[in-house]
């Protein structure tokens, strides 16, 4: 790891480059565009990119803390000055309120390609606040067995075959500055984002109770399961939760995979199938899609409506008494919805 100082100004310039992360962003980067999304431009994982960070997901999935270095007292910009510019961050998570809060994100490159290597979150109320941290983001795996796979499917050596992941600590509400330090080996590299904490939301939350929601089922769809899953080949994740939560342990999914804002809710479908596989005969899974009639011009289903969802996707699990055990919002891999299933059993 490099302990190279540079010049205030490059920290500043740091702190800035968020501005451009923010114009590429996972939690809302335009429709699916049918296919894997596998279009052999990005460099294959292992693979030097133009801006010299290594691509290298395995590595990026076990980061130690003893990979960066400790806050001690220092800011974000003091941080931040250790570092190298050439990575930015796209947000995978949109949704923070004060408290315990659910930090997911992509990093990209100087060419805006993805990059996988460990990486640490550092928190602060400003760039020149005192920093909290390292809270080392794992980059858990989107892609599923071949028999699991959809049309919208992550395949290995995706761009977005992986998504880090952290659980930060926002005491209070309002703006917050966070810097991503990866460990490229010999350099570590810096990003900056902000985001924003509400004192609170109505979102079912754990240790709560969701709305009863009547979800779509075959029946109500009057046997054409395509009005109401957009996956190809569609899903059996078609229960109503109306009638199964409370009885035993739910995975509710509320995805889109054609007609996703982001390039996640195929993937994440496919996780929920894949992890049926699994968890079936313990756990219900089912699959909500989001827009009226499969339009996104004719807003959310009423199900979105009553759990307050801003977004898609987003995940719930509930326990058998009907209390939510763990929420999820935006992308999220396979060992984030394993545990989250595992959480409600």
């Amino acid at each position: 790891m490099s302990g190279s100082t540079q010049h205030p100004a490059v920290a500043r310039a740091l702190i800035a480059s968020a501005l451009a992360a923010a114009a590429i962003v996972l939690a809302a980067c335009g429709g699916d565009d049918g296919g894997s999304g596998n279009g052999g431009a990005e460099p294959a994982a292992g693979e030097q990119t133009d801006g010299g960070v290594q691509q290298e997901p395995e590595a990026a999935a076990d980061p130690k803390p003893a990979d960066f270095p400790a806050a001690d007292g220092r800011t974000l910009e003091e941080l931040a000055d250790l570092a190298k510019p050439g990575t930015n961050i796209a947000p995978a998570t949109t949704h923070y309120v004060a408290g315990a809060s659910r930090v997911a994100f992509g990093l990209l490159d100087a060419n805006n390609e993805f990059v996988y290597a460990p990486s640490a979150v550092y928190v602060g109320r400003s760039p020149d606040a005192v920093a909290e941290g390292p809270f080392v983001a794992a980059a858990d795996s989107l892609v599923t067995e071949e028999r699991f796979r959809s049309q919208n499917a992550a395949l290995e050596g995706d761009a977005i075959a992986s998504v880090y992941s952290t659980e930060v600590e926002l005491p209070s509400p309002g703006r917050y500055a966070i810097l991503v330090l990866t460990n490229a080996g010999d350099q570590l590299f810096g990003a900056t984002s902000q985001i924003e904490a509400a004192a609170s939301d109505t979102i079912p939350a754990p240790g709560e109770r969701a709305p009863r929601v009547q979800t779509d089922t075959i029946e109500t769809a009057g046997g054409q399961v395509e009005n109401i899953d957009t996956r190809v080949p569609p899903s059996d994740m078609h229960e109503n939760f109306a009638d199964v939560v409370g009885t035993k342990p739910v995975a509710l999914l509320f995805a889109t995979p054609q007609l996703c804002q982001s390039r996640v809710c195929g993937p994440v479908t496919d996780i929920a199938v894949q992890l049926e596989a699994e968890y079936g005969d313990e756990i219900e899974f089912i699959h909500q899609e989001v827009y009226v009639d499969n339009d996104v011009g004719k807003g959310l289903r009423e199900p979105l409506l009553e759990f307050g969802l801003p977004t898609e996707p987003w995940l719930f699990t509930f326990d058998a008494e009907g209390r939510v055990v763990a929420r999820l919002e935006g992308s999220f891999g396979i060992e984030e919805f394993e545990e989250a299933v595992k959480a409600a059993l």
